[in-house]
């Protein structure tokens, strides 16, 4: 094993969305495989202290760690491919280093000193990465810089690695620059300028990198890989076409067909590897074998967007190919749903709703807002009243909770304190309401309940029996509203079970009872967590509740 950590850093160049999530990922995989222990921090030069008051649309989904993190999409892509738990050490964001030094000027920590980006704030950004590797005891140490070589707010970050790589030594550090090879439809070719100009770019800043993953939709002949060689002076077996593929997941084993562990542990003297890739070959026999196809509806309000939701996505691919079938996505958006004429009072969303039948299961993810409430809560009795199999995602529980209370009370007025803005409703129409401690004007960053609760299960509840008769589990949260307690009653004798409490508060002030799984009893599957279990499926481990999932759907198909 290796005695000191090794680093290897990933950088992208020519434009962003290439994948350095996914390459550093599969990379980590593929490292973690050889008997490395890996671990991966992110570092994202935009001055948020994090991405979790960020739009969806700016940022796509909110990930959530075991200690509560709100990170960035990637870490998904980490945990996904490594299958080990990441945290707070993982990302890391300019807003997140700048508070840090800035606060020690306060403090007079520099004793009267002019705080400069040099040395200052590239000190912070190697402290964070060093610190890293040594908690986590990482005899490999991922590192992926956010944006694009050439991103004025990422100078920082990769003059940090030209320093850490200077004091460490090249066997310590290992760069790898993932790059695009832009294809021109005029002249059907790929062309290298823009490889050869993003390198240009990292040498001026002092870096130079050992691997280059280059980044095609089509197929890269010798002749190109030869050139990127040649003009950027990087060994050509160092040189790895990155393909577009037709499963993210059969990135890893593209990757070491070209030998890359060997490459590596060549470059930073690891010795002998030999990655065991049994676990990825299976999956993409798995993945092969899954030829049928099950419809499953998102209804959401970010439907344009695949990244607001990509975790969920990803655990109902995961799912339906553990039952060989392909899930097949339909985006419903939930404003559509409710849209009626203003004159007939008829709903005029007949082609959305047509879309949503023809599914043969429906997903209501986490959300936050108003927007597409009603939406949502009209897919929810469709569901409840046709037997769809139906999976609410924390906001999704709380919709299908309300659509039931609303059912047994005959009472349209029940809602969430969430949906009621202007509080113009008495507290007792709240079906789901604030977390102790928490009121409309509290600061939102960072004040919900965040990470890795503890859930005790209900026996002989469907949720029992999906997690296997575990009497406790534990899953990660993100929201601020619990059901209420008051309703608990009356709805589970109609037939609206709590098979999950939070029994014993685990962080700061609490109140224990909290409902954190519903289910509905005379449904072949309609259940809801307060919970995210997306962020805790893998693609060879795919989570219970989307299981259990897929498993009503395709045999409601049969």
């Amino acid at each position: 094993m290796a005695k000191v950590p090794r680093f290897i850093i990933v950088t992208g160049g020519v434009c962003s969305s290439l994948g350095k999530g996914i390459a550093t990922a599969s990379i980590g995989a593929i490292m973690k495989a050889c008997g490395f222990k890996v671990f991966v921090q992110k570092l994202d030069p935009y001055l948020n202290v994090d991405p979790g008051t960020m739009s969806p649309f700016q940022h796509g989904e909110v990930y959530v760690t075991d200690d509560g993190a709100e990170t960035d999409l990637d870490l998904g892509h980490y945990e996904r491919f490594i299958d080990e738990p990441m945290s707070k050490l993982s990302t890391v964001t300019s807003g997140q280093i700048y508070q840090s030094v800035l606060s020690k000027e306060r403090q007079g920590t520099f004793l009267g000193k002019t705080i400069q980006v040099v040395p200052h704030i590239t000190d912070a950004i190697k402290e964070r990465m060093m610190g890293a590797a040594r908690e986590s005891g990482a005899d490999i140490m991922m590192i992926e810089i956010g944006g694009t070589v050439g991103d004025i707010e990422g100078e920082p970050y990769l003059e940090a690695v030209r320093q850490l790589r200077a004091e460490l030594g090249a066997e310590h550090v290992l760069l790898v620059h993932l790059t695009l090879l832009p294809y021109l439809q005029g002249s059907k070719e790929l062309k290298t300028k823009p490889t050869q100009l993003s390198v240009r770019e990292l040498r001026r800043i002092g870096l130079h990198p050992d691997l280059i993953l280059a980044r095609a939709d089509y197929k890269i002949p010798n002749s190109l890989l030869d050139k990127i060689s040649n003009f950027c002076g990087v060994e050509r077996k160092a040189v790895i076409p990155a393909l577009t593929v037709h499963s993210i997941y059969d990135v890893p084993l593209r990757f070491q067909s070209f030998g890359i562990a060997e490459i590596i542990a060549e470059k930073l003297k690891l010795g002998n590897v030999k990655p065991d890739m049994k676990k990825w070959e299976e999956g993409e026999k798995r993945h092969n074998a899954a030829t049928k196809q099950v419809k499953i509806a998102i209804v959401g309000k970010y439907t344009h967007l695949d990244d607001a939701y990509l975790s969920v996505i990803e655990s109902i691919k995961s799912a339906a190919v553990f039952h060989k079938r392909r899930a097949e996505i339909v985006w419903i958006d939930s404003e559509k749903l409710e849209e009626k004429d203003a004159s007939t009072g008829l709903s005029t969303g007949s082609e959305t709703w047509k879309r949503l039948k023809g599914c043969e299961g429906i997903v209501v993810p986490g959300g936050f807002g108003t927007r597409g409430i009603e939406g949502k809560i009209a897919a929810a009795k469709y569901a409840r009243e046709e037997k769809v199999p139906y999976l609410g995602l924390c906001l999704g529980a709380q919709i299908m909770t309300i659509e039931f209370a609303r059912f047994v009370e005959k009472d349209p007025k029940l809602t969430s304190e969430e949906f009621d803005e202007g509080s113009k409703l008495p507290r007792s129409k709240y079906v789901v309401h604030f977390l102790p401690g928490q009121h409309k004007d509290k600061e939102k960053g960072g004040t919900l309940r965040l990470g890795a609760y503890i859930c005790t299960l209900k026996k002989g509840s469907k949720a029992w029996e999906v997690y296997g008769k575990a009497s406790e589990i534990s899953e990660r949260h993100r929201h601020r509203y619990e059901f209420n307690n008051a309703f608990k009653k009356k709805l589970e004798n109609a037939g609206l079970l709590f098979s999950g409490t939070w029994e014993i508060p685990r962080r700061g002030s609490g109140q224990a009872g909290l409902a954190e799984i519903v289910e509905i009893k005379d449904h072949p599957f309609m259940m809801g967590s307060q919970f995210h279990p997306e962020f805790l499926s893998r693609p060879h481990r795919p989570h219970p509740l989307f299981v259990a999932f897929i498993n009503a759907v395709v045999q409601r198909k049969k």
